[in-house]
């Protein structure tokens, strides 16, 4: 068996109403400068939390105007802003985006290096400050994740950091924060962290302790992303998509995903569609296309999918690819690209833009071909 190496927060903290935990921990700590990355929807579900570290002699200076898919420009306007108030701790309560700079905040406020010279894994030379991660969207898993994703304005990709360096201090994962997600940002995020546990399992380089997560994650998933897009006060639903995420999340630094998100990156980039939305329509065609090259491993997806199977591998396979079309089709995930205002004639160029995406690729248990990207964009129209 191959060496794997496990990274993640010295501290994850899962529980409904847990944020009160983290103002406690925050306290205890001896920090006085605390920035806030958030997103004006959050606001009122941190009003009091905030309130309670000010109360405690904590200055905060709180920063909402994170836009969904962060370009580098963008980054560099927050960083500055987090400079000049002198931070000495970062927390990020908001969706991916959101902790996605809140890790970048933390690691470069302090260092001389350019972030656009840290793409790929490993060039972060330090860590940087103290930082915490409160989802509000399960999601990308980011909280427990040493990844990162900003859009470089260069050549309009999505391009990511990988680091030790990104791995959070903390992580506090309350369900609660979800319950005001919108039922299509639900729909969107959860087909994400499905896609990350669905990945990480027929990876490549998958590993039977980072299994443990992805199917577990698969099973949560699967039961109850129909009923928490229904009903977003689903608790019962809403933690056990919050659970499925933090197993997503936790899969990414030892095995991290494939194909799906490698071909996402173009959408993103390109046509600013979010990342969750950009992996969901793609994930079924994907899951078809690597069958073959993988066929028990999705097989075993599909049963975890709560799939019956069927008399060979071959059949459950198609099975679990069929019912991830179908609970797609029911959260109201379109299933062609012109549906994201994309046009066919963009295929060329989007195709050839994922084969930058080698990091990922290199992952996908089937070799993708250019022309490969360009017959599973095809396939959706």
């Amino acid at each position: 068996m191959k060496a794997i190496t496990l990274l993640q927060p010295q501290k994850i903290v899962f529980g409904t109403g847990c944020i009160e935990t983290f103002v406690e921990d925050y306290k205890k700590m001896g920090l006085q400068r605390l920035f806030v990355l958030t997103a004006p929807p959050i606001l009122p579900l941190i009003k009091e939390p905030l309130a309670s570290l000010k109360a405690a002699g904590i200055i905060i200076e709180t920063y909402q105007d994170i836009v969904a898919e962060p370009t580098v420009n963008d980054f560099k306007q927050i960083l500055e802003t987090a400079r000049q108030f002198k931070a000495d701790s970062v927390v990020g309560v908001g969706g991916g985006s959101v902790l996605d700079v809140t890790k970048l905040v933390a690691a470069f406020i302090n260092s001389v290096q350019q972030v656009e010279d840290c793409f790929g894994t490993g060039f972060i030379k330090a860590k940087g400050l103290w930082f915490a991660c409160l989802p509000t969207t399960a999601g990308t898993g980011s909280e427990v994740s040493p990844n990162a994703i900003l859009l470089d304005e260069r050549d309009h990709l999505k391009k990511g950091i990988v680091s030790p360096f990104l791995i959070a201090d903390a992580a506090y994962v309350d369900p609660k924060l979800t319950w005001t997600v919108p039922a299509k940002v639900t729909a969107d995020t959860g087909m994400d962290a499905l896609t990350h546990c669905i990945e990480a399992y027929t990876n490549k380089f998958a590993h039977p302790s980072v299994d443990i997560y992805a199917l577990q994650g698969i099973r949560l998933i699967a039961a109850n992303l129909e009923r928490a897009v229904k009903d977003g006060k689903d608790v019962e639903a809403r933690e056990a998509l919050a659970f499925g995420s933090l197993y997503g999340g936790l899969c990414l630094g030892p095995v991290n995903t494939a194909a799906v998100h490698a071909l996402s990156y173009p959408l993103g980039g390109e046509f600013h569609i979010p990342h969750g939305l950009s992996n969901a329509i793609l994930l079924p065609s994907v899951m078809k296309f690597n069958a073959p090259a993988a066929m028990k491993r999705y097989a075993e997806v599909a049963v975890a999918c709560g799939i019956t199977a069927g008399r060979s591998d071959k059949e459950t396979a198609q099975r679990g690819v069929d019912f991830i079309y179908r609970l797609a089709e029911a959260v109201g995930i379109p299933d062609k690209l012109t549906a994201l205002g994309i046009p066919q004639t963009a295929v060329d160029g989007m195709a050839k833009a994922a084969m930058q995406v080698q990091r990922l690729l290199k992952n996908n248990p089937r070799k993708v071909t250019e022309q490969d990207a360009r017959d599973i964009y095809n396939s959706l129209y």
